[in-house]
């Protein structure tokens, strides 16, 4: 098996390099309006966002900065397959302006335009990334009302293009088998709070790239990948940024197309490509092993499982489980700067465990 990923460095507002109906699932974090570190971004593309920042008109800002996004998501509808899902991870903002300070709650603006363009919301994921210290608060201190709550969390939302998506040919049907994610993996990512991933701290050296540069930790998009799409679908990522979704897209089997903007991001998304196939054969060792651990955990519990995996010969709980083939990584090929190919082994990743 193998896969294609393509990189356009063009503004994700005219997604043309991609067809109408030709991607499976989305998966991307925007630029967060309100978030200051992304004002000259905004603000070079419409100069109502610097002027409303001056006044210190912040729902003026906030509008400005959101109808800069909405055309990126009238092409995510129009690229996605019926039944394909988007996956949009955004931080709501804090801010004083002026005297004023206030929420900017982004996740329900982007949701509502979601919603006007036809998509129909799935129930969302809390990210709560704790990345401020337990006694950090917002106000004036003890004295009551002025104190606001931390904002330790952000929103995963999650849509769908139309109804449930079919899967109506046999070699459809295999992949989705071929797909599957482990009964205990299930329980923890379809969980509606995600407290076990941490914001991701960038070890960039390139001060363009740095400054613009917030980017989930690679489980996230690899979670989401693995929960809304088969083998040898396309992930697009129209705000690739280091190309961690990308890269997400690779480890799982799947194709992918990236939109960036910024050409400076280059140098770092073909660094991360060249060190894919290790990083990613490893993650899937540390799956396995955490079977491992799952299954001896149970048999002490229970003594006995319903099913067997037929690819690696290990106890699994469910039916759904039987044909489930984590492909690890051969080889990568680059194309072009801008095109890689990944290729992936037909058989099984050993397991170090026995029941």
């Amino acid at each position: 098996m193998k896969t294609t990923h393509k990189i356009h460095y063009l503004d994700a507002r005219k997604m043309d390099p991609v067809p109408s109906a030709g991607i499976d699932l989305v998966v991307t974090s925007p630029p967060y309006p309100m978030i200051e570190m992304w004002d000259p971004m905004f603000a070079a593309q419409d100069p109502a966002v610097a002027e409303a920042l001056e006044r210190s008109d912040g729902w003026q800002a906030f509008e400005s900065m959101h109808r800069l996004l909405d055309p990126v998501w009238a092409e995510v509808h129009r690229v996605l397959v019926d039944g394909g899902i988007a996956c949009i991870n955004i931080g709501d903002a804090t801010r004083t302006l002026g005297d004023r300070f206030a929420l900017y709650p982004n996740h329900a603006r982007i949701l509502v335009r979601l919603v006007e363009l036809g998509f129909v919301p799935l129930p969302g994921i809390l990210w709560r990334k704790q990345t401020n210290a337990p006694n950090k608060f917002m106000g004036s201190g003890m004295l009551p009302p002025g104190a606001y709550v931390t904002l330790e969390h952000e929103h995963i939302l999650i849509v769908r293009k139309g109804g449930k998506r079919g899967f109506l040919s046999e070699e459809g049907k295999g992949l989705r088998r071929e797909s599957a994610f482990f009964w205990e993996e299930r329980n923890r990512w379809f969980s509606d709070v995600w407290s076990d991933l941490k914001g991701t701290v960038q070890g960039l050296s390139d001060r363009k790239v740095r400054d613009r540069s917030a980017a989930f930790p690679f489980e996230l998009p690899y979670r989401l990948i693995n929960m809304f799409s088969i083998k040898g679908d396309t992930v697009l990522d129209p705000f690739l940024g280091v190309g961690t979704t990308m890269l997400a897209a690779m480890a799982s089997g799947r194709n992918s197309i990236g939109f960036e903007i910024d050409p400076n991001f280059a140098g770092v998304i073909s660094e991360a490509i060249g060190a894919i196939v290790p990083f990613s054969n490893i993650r899937i060792a540390e799956r396995l092993e955490a079977h491992g651990e799952f299954v001896r955990g149970r048999f002490e519990a229970k003594g006995t499982f319903g099913y067997r995996n037929g690819r690696y010969g290990f106890p699994v709980v469910t039916r759904q489980e039987m044909e489930m083939l984590i492909s690890p990584l051969a080889a990568v090929t680059s194309i072009s700067p801008t095109e890689h190919q990944v290729e992936y082994s037909a058989g099984p990743q050993g397991s170090q465990f026995q029941d």
